[in-house]
């Protein structure tokens, strides 16, 4: 016999969202609530800071364990891949046994396996451990979701996901600039052995201070098989946005890729509607408010992450910078999001969503547009104010789609809801880069031949210009060692103009997904089953 569960969505006045259990109150520090935001902004932190702090550590690795080139892609994509696969069934397994104790394990086993890659002398055992903090980054963030939503009531849960956003928000801004620190004045390793006494402090505040709470009607079973379809589907997507800059997206790899991602998530949504305990109910997305916010972050991440990963290479290659100079140039986007965190969460307290969201996401777009405008030899100070309204504009949108999300799933679910957060950003975040970066190689590929001739250097052969086009679209020129400094300045000059180019088109892109997703944040509205987790903590 099948049974189809569905989730209530209604809203105040009709049947009440399940309460979390009291059966163990909040005594001393035990379940304070901004005790237990302090300790699980100490462990988002650490993942968070693994996200981007590596990228500057890669070269490093790459001269000391004699990698190839893509050995060290994978230190990224291992990561990646784990997480994104993992997020949703990880907030499932919050949902059964408790966030706490899944917040602990997460934060033990990363910090663990920040030590193994610190200890690891090659590469296979790099990524290998890569893969498994990306397992445990994916246990501990829906988690940490799950324990804010449960311990702050409903009129201060904005300003604590506010804080959360910002930690969040700081930890990813910052981690080039420590990363360079790191790797420039100590070595490659320290980048990962940071992270183990920032997890005994995680686990040490978790354990004196984090409260488990647990609805009355958690989950007290396992849907094997849709977490196996689940798990299926997102990694062919997943996968498939990874290699298609490689194999090309008109490949017949990427396309059976993807095609086996909607074939598993056909498969998983089936199966959920028959299963009496599912990983999802399906009900869930019968909120619009809940179904808007997970593709406003989905949207936000495309806009913001793709965009985002061109601005690097700008800084990097085609002004001239240090990864730590690049850093603190991005550190008007780092301030606004760490200013506009907390002053979002207070606004979308006092006005509901609906119009922080929309004014973020128009914020956003209108910046993604200023950065289409950059030139080779655009000032500090003109960059600054595109990146400050980018930063000003994504504060809101984190907050109040996270809030939005874990706000509008019933308390028992409040894990696969941050896992669907979670999930919604790295997808967003892979679509950008994987999308944006198709439209700067097109760009560049289409310019490039164009722009060489018209500078008057020699022709180039097919091989040698699909070469000179791979570095182009990172911002290198491709000079040959030996070339007379006149030729090498006109070189210069036209991969810059070209990556320009390249990067403009993208920008514009990511301000158009950005001005879609302002008329997707008007359908959101505040999270209907807020209140479920008040109460239960002391302020």
């Amino acid at each position: 016999m099948t049974s189809q569960t569905t989730i209530d969505t209604t809203g105040p006045g009709d049947k009440a969202p399940a309460a979390p259990s009291e059966a163990t109150p909040a005594t001393g520090l035990r379940g304070h609530p901004w005790l237990t935001l302090i300790t699980v902004a100490v462990g988002v932190m650490m993942v968070a800071l693994d996200g981007t702090i590596v990228a500057i550590a890669n070269p490093a690795i790459q001269k000391d364990l004699k990698a190839s080139f893509a050995d060290v892609q994978w230190i990224t994509n291992g990561y990646f891949l784990a997480l994104a696969v993992s997020l949703i069934t990880a907030g499932k397994l919050g949902d059964r046994f408790g966030h706490r104790q899944t917040f602990l394990i997460g934060v033990t086993g990363f910090a663990a396996a920040s030590g193994a890659i610190g200890l690891s002398n090659s590469i296979a055992a790099v990524v290998t451990f890569r893969v498994f903090q990306g397992l445990f980054g994916a246990l501990l963030m829906p988690a940490a979701l799950g324990l804010l939503r449960a311990t702050f009531p409903a009129e201060k849960l904005n300003m604590a996901i506010g804080i959360w956003g910002m930690v969040i928000g700081a930890s990813t801004a910052g981690g080039p600039i420590l990363g360079g620190v790191l790797v420039e004045h100590v070595n490659w390793q320290s980048v990962f052995f940071i992270n183990v006494p920032v997890g005994l402090l995680a686990l040490v505040l978790g354990v004196l201070i984090l409260l488990d709470h647990r609805a009355e009607n958690a989950p007290r079973s396992f849907d094997i098989l849709g977490i196996a379809l689940l798990s299926g589907a997102m990694f062919c997507l997943v996968w498939a946005l990874i290699k298609a800059p490689t194999w090309g997206w008109g490949s017949g790899e990427t396309w059976a890729f993807i095609a086996a991602s909607v074939l598993l998530f056909g498969l998983f949504a089936f199966w959920e509607t028959r299963v009496a305990e599912p990983l999802i109910p399906l009900g869930l997305f019968r909120s619009v408010p809940l179904s808007a916010g997970v593709a406003l972050m989905v949207l936000m991440a495309i806009a913001f992450m793709g965009g985002l990963f061109f601005v690097t290479f700008y800084l990097q290659n085609v002004h001239g910078m240090s990864p730590i100079d690049a850093g603190l140039h991005l550190l008007p986007l780092t301030g606004m999001m760490i200013v506009g965190s907390p002053l979002a969460g207070a606004a979308i307290t006092k006005l509901g969503p609906r119009i922080p969201l929309a004014g973020g996401m128009a914020a956003t777009a209108i910046a993604m547009y200023g950065m289409s405008t950059l030139e080779a030899d655009t000032g500090s100070g003109v960059m600054s104010i595109w990146f400050a309204l980018l930063g000003f504009g994504l504060a809101p949108v984190m907050v109040g789609a996270t809030e939005v999300i874990v706000g509008n799933a019933p308390m028992e679910l409040s894990g696969v809801a941050g896992g669907l957060q979670q999930a919604a950003m790295q997808i967003g975040g892979s679509l950008g880069t994987a999308v944006l970066g198709a439209v700067m190689a097109s760009k560049v590929d289409s310019d490039l031949p164009g722009n060489w001739t018209g500078a008057g250097l020699p022709k180039l052969t097919p091989d040698q210009l699909d070469k000179a086009s791979e570095a182009v679209q990172v911002g290198v020129a491709p000079v040959a060692k030996g070339t007379p400094e006149p030729i090498v300045a006109k070189i210069t000059a036209v991969a810059h103009d070209t990556f320009i180019s390249g990067m403009s088109l993208a920008s514009l892109v990511a301000a158009g997904v950005a001005a879609v997703a302002v008329l997707v944040a008007l359908l959101t509205k505040r999270g209907q089953n807020a209140e479920a987790g008040a109460g239960v903590g002391h302020i």
